[in-house]
């Protein structure tokens, strides 16, 4: 029996759902079709901080728990992070490259951009992150998929765009970048880069079928980030930045920053630990940023404006 797989209808979404459907037939041997549904962030055009958090995919769940799907593929960083519990996310596979990337004019390195360069994103997070290198640049936000940011630097109306690679390695388009921006500089959204494969919790045969795509590892890498971010109470409203690392030695390693949106302000902090501990991990270090300054740092979700989320209409990363 043919199985039905929501995606978004974007360039992206359709290329991730496509790699993640040829893997599920690889796996069970059942074909999978692509079922195009819109959701009401690419509907909008409002700016990106006003969509709220799930907007991308409330369409896709409501599509599942009402049967017209029998799996989703969601960018993680997408998901809001309280379960619904009628739903399970049966696999996470093998992560990409969680770093964000730089597209610039002229094949420009992010230190080689002129003070005043006019950079688009329309993440809070990689605003302040921006902000806080002191290189004078100006950023701008952004909305649209992958292709019509790219067009803007190449026509001249900006001077570079921020983007998570992920996004572009799907797409084939990697070799744009002209800077893959090392963590240390700009932190990666919890989840970046990472996929979530979700279906119904009592669709107990389909769960299990799916699960022989999970990668233990970035499952455990993106719980612990996730958590982090739950415990924060942050949604995504605030520059906030994980990213967890699974070492040589089976220790995960995991990094989380709090930005004031000025770019003045940060708290970093680390810890490590048991990749069964993923999730106790984030918690902890949540705390930690909390007992050192962190909600001086920003309004929780639901204070002020909606929350804002790294996702764009066509760019699902």
């Amino acid at each position: 029996m043919t199985l039905r797989l929501g995606t978004r209808g974007s360039a992206l979404a359709l290329a991730q759902s496509q790699l993640t459907a040829d893997a599920v037939t690889a796996a069970t041997g059942r074909p999978v079709e692509l079922i195009e549904i819109v959701t009401p962030g690419d509907r909008s055009s409002a700016p990106v901080q006003r969509l709220g958090v799930g907007v991308f995919v409330s369409a896709l769940r409501d599509a599942l728990l009402a049967k017209e799907i029998d799996f989703a593929v969601h960018s993680f960083k997408d998901l809001p992070t309280a379960e619904v519990p009628e739903l399970a996310i049966a696999a996470v596979p093998r992560r990409e490259d969680p770093r964000d990337v730089l597209v610039a004019r002229d094949g420009l390195s992010l230190s080689e951009l002129p003070p005043s360069a006019t950079v688009g994103t329309g993440a809070l997070r990689r605003i302040a992150q921006l902000k806080a290198l002191g290189l004078g640049l100006r950023t701008t936000p952004i909305r649209g998929n992958v292709d019509s940011r790219l067009r803007r630097v190449a026509t001249g109306e900006l001077d570079a765009v921020v983007l998570a690679r992920a996004g572009l390695a799907r797409l084939g388009r990697a070799a744009e970048a002209t800077e893959t921006l090392d963590p240390a500089l700009m932190l990666p959204a919890p989840a970046q880069g990472a996929l979530a494969v979700e279906c119904r919790a009592d669709d107990t045969d389909l769960v299990a079928a799916l699960s022989a795509l999970d990668h233990p590892a970035t499952r455990a890498a993106v719980t612990a980030e996730r958590a982090l971010l739950a415990t924060l109470e942050a949604g995504c409203s605030a520059p906030v930045a994980a990213l967890a690392e699974l070492g040589a030695d089976d220790e995960l390693f995991l990094r989380g920053a709090v930005f004031s949106e000025d770019g003045r302000h940060a708290i970093r902090l680390s810890r490590t630990g048991s990749p069964a501990e993923a999730g106790e991990i984030g918690r902890l270090l949540a705390l930690d940023l909390l007992a050192a300054g962190a909600d001086r740092l920003f309004v929780p979700a639901g204070a002020g404006e909606a929350d804002q989320n790294d996702a764009v209409p066509g760019s699902a990363q």
